[in-house]
């Protein structure tokens, strides 16, 4: 058949798993202006695809299509807000083949990335969140029955899904995986555990890291945090796990704070470059890790225990240089706040030129070269940036994500490598909503709380393992008419001693009690990204540089540069992009290869 032969050409390089009993089945491949995706399901009618911007049904973009005697076909729908499904006019999606045997369909389609279709989701490198169902039955006559439980959705990099293994099946690994945790019974929990690393007599590099989710887990498990832990730690530390953020937690988790690796649901592992490797062996290098698993359990699955992990793979063959982590952004504080009932908040963390020009100057004057970053923020982040700086020019954003999920965070490998020099600068740009919130959210560790961070993954390694900025708190209380703190300071949060009003309340419940509105806490936006900004420019363990601790003004920022747009007109006028190419095809005689796009 003429689509076996379709099918060997399409050479697909990237798949998933996208429900929780390994029913529908996910492949796809991509250049610069395609994508096309092969889905195998475990039904004989319908098969649903879509791409939402919140993973619910309102406002996505969806394919249907099946198999009915024989015959594959497929339709571009949409969903409008009330989650009603529309035909589409433009028919962006193009059937390449489709089939059916006694128990499975398989369709694969392509679409253009961009489609100047305002019904159509932009698939870009940002987060999409994919939306699948199917029926048994085909569509009908009055269009496709309702899917019922047969649903999900699941948040994925289409066009940056990960790096692929290529190593050899000899190579050496050390698994740091848990063992029978008895996941709570309820919707969320963080489970932490702290392992000490595979000991080796001589310097060895890590070279790929990658996911061990238990069978049947792969919806439980939802990420996967490593961090690098304090190396004097006891051994007894290594015994058992406990709920992250808990308040009975152990002390020893709070020396675990530089993540050195991520993976989340939809990631299919990371492999170092060529070049590069993660350092173990050495008096400098990790000695206990603490791992942080997030299941999810939506369905409240009573007697559920799990033992998924991640695998390391290493080897004595080290690479040229030793890869390195550095966080930035906004320091993890209470002096990091947001107002509630916000459509849009943007905080800045700045990794400032002078803890850059300090610490890379003395380190390596002819910088380093970051080649993979993670974004991290928490339930309120909706889009980050990593802005690059240098004198007065702003260069390409290293990395963003303007679809940001909490429940899905990886490092991004840079399809192309970054020089960071002495003297230049980042901005982490972090974007919140609080628009359903009563009370003022505040930069710390839970969920609840928030972070603006962006971890570098770079080479050669320095001595820098954080450079970021936090508003200094004085003209944040001033905003709210805080006149006097009481002195000398002997709680935290410190206490307010004058207006009135305030006295005798710590500044985070005077903050509380301030009355918000939308424009109050604009304005509140407005002045918070022009303060004065507290550096934080450290070494590792509890070694600063000398910088640390000072306080300069935000740099002024003369042009922005955002990440490319599309080529589209408006969205007056949907099929601009169609008109055009096909002008141009008559222009040059080449219509027949334009109409087989």
């Amino acid at each position: 058949p003429v689509f076996l032969r379709e099918e060997a050409l399409l050479g697909f390089s990237h798949s998933t798993i996208l429900d929780p009993h390994g029913k529908y089945n996910l492949k796809w491949r991509f250049d610069r202006r395609t994508i096309t995706f092969e889905i195998e399901v475990e039904t004989r009618g319908y098969i649903g695809f879509g791409l939402s911007p919140n993973g619910a049904m309102a406002s996505s973009d969806i394919v249907i299509g099946g198999v009915t005697d024989g015959t594959p076909y497929l339709q571009d729908y949409f969903a409008d807000a009330n989650r009603k499904v529309h035909r589409d006019v433009q028919q962006n999606y193009r059937l390449q083949y489709g089939r059916e045997n006694s128990t499975h369909t398989v369709l694969a389609f392509s679409r253009h990335l961009l489609t100047c279709d305002t019904s159509d989701k932009d698939i870009t490198e940002s987060t999409v969140r994919v939306i699948w169902a199917y029926h048994s039955e085909d569509v009908g006559p009055s269009g496709p029955m309702y899917h019922g439980v047969n649903r999900g959705r699941k948040s994925m990099r289409l066009l940056d899904p990960g790096s692929k293994a290529n190593i050899s099946s000899e190579m050496d690994f050390f698994n740091l995986q848990n063992i029978n945790v008895p996941v709570p019974f309820k919707d969320t929990t963080y489970w932490c555990q702290i392992f000490k690393i595979q000991e080796v007599q001589k310097k060895h590099h890590i070279i790929r890291i990658e996911p061990l989710i238990q069978r049947g887990h792969e919806n439980l498990v939802h990420h996967i945090l490593l961090y690098q832990c304090d190396s004097t730690l006891n051994e007894s530390e290594l015994k058992a796990g406990h709920e992250c953020y808990h308040p009975n937690m152990p002390d020893s988790f709070l020396t675990c704070e530089t993540i050195v690796f991520a993976w989340a649901i939809g990631g299919e592992g990371f492999t170092y470059p060529p070049h590069v490797g993660l350092s173990i062996g050495t008096s400098i290098d990790p000695v206990y890790v603490l791992m942080e698993v997030h299941y999810d359990n939506p369905a409240f699955q009573k007697g559920v225990v799990d033992s998924s992990g991640l695998r390391l793979f290493y080897t004595p063959e080290l690479r040229q240089y030793d890869a390195g982590v550095i966080e930035t952004g906004v320091w993890v504080s209470l002096y990091h706040m947001l107002p509630p009932g916000m459509q849009e908040y943007i905080s800045e963390g700045h990794c400032t030129r002078e803890c850059l020009q300090e610490s890379l100057g003395q380190e390596m004057p002819s910088g380093v070269r970051v080649f993979a970053v993670l974004m991290h923020a928490h339930l309120a982040g909706r889009a980050i940036r990593t802005r690059h700086f240098r004198g007065q020019e702003e260069l390409q954003p290293l990395s963003h994500d303007e679809e940001f999920d909490f429940n899905f965070q990886e490092f991004q490998l840079l399809k192309d490598e970054r020089l960071l020099l002495p003297g230049d600068n980042l901005i982490t740009e972090c974007k919140y909503t609080t628009k359903d919130r009563q009370n003022m959210t505040w930069g710390g560790l839970t969920t609840r709380d928030e972070m603006c961070l962006s971890y570098l993954l770079y080479y050669p390694r320095v001595n820098l393992a954080r450079c970021e900025s936090l508003p200094e708190i004085i003209g944040q209380l001033k905003f709210i008419g805080v006149k006097e703190i009481q002195v000398p300071v002997t709680t935290w949060p410190f206490m307010i001693k004058s207006p009135k009003k305030y006295s005798s309340l710590s500044f985070t419940e005077a903050m509380d009690k301030y009355r918000w509105s939308k424009n109050r806490g604009k304005s509140f936006n407005q002045m918070v990204l022009q303060l004065p900004m507290n550096v934080r420019c450290s070494k590792w363990g509890q070694d600063e540089w000398s910088i640390q601790g000072t306080i300069v003004s935000p740099p002024e920022v003369k042009s922005e540069v955002k990440p490319p747009s599309t080529m589209c007109r408006s969205a007056s006028e949907p099929h601009s992009g169609v008109v055009l190419l096909f002008t141009m095809c008559l222009t040059y005689s080449i219509v027949q290869t334009c109409l087989s796009l």
